[in-house]
């Protein structure tokens, strides 16, 4: 069991190194990133222009009762 977890943690540690010294790699986890980034901008922007379109029809519909 020790050397299990002992060649998992050595694994990791050159798996971070490996990572850390490769350029491609820095650079497709950067645009993976950026890319998600982008994702949930444009789904916060998509639910909050949702709640708006909410709140004004619930505004519109009480204005035309008080009227």
């Amino acid at each position: 069991m020790e050397k299990l977890i002992a060649g998992m943690a050595i694994g990791a540690a050159l798996g971070a190194l490996i990572v850390a010294n490769s350029n491609k790699t820095r650079t497709l986890v950067r645009r993976g990133q950026e890319e998600l980034k982008e994702k949930v901008d444009a789904y916060i922007d998509e639910k909050l222009a949702t709640m708006g379109g909410a709140r004004e029809t619930a505004e519109d519909g009480s204005a035309s009762k008080k009227k």
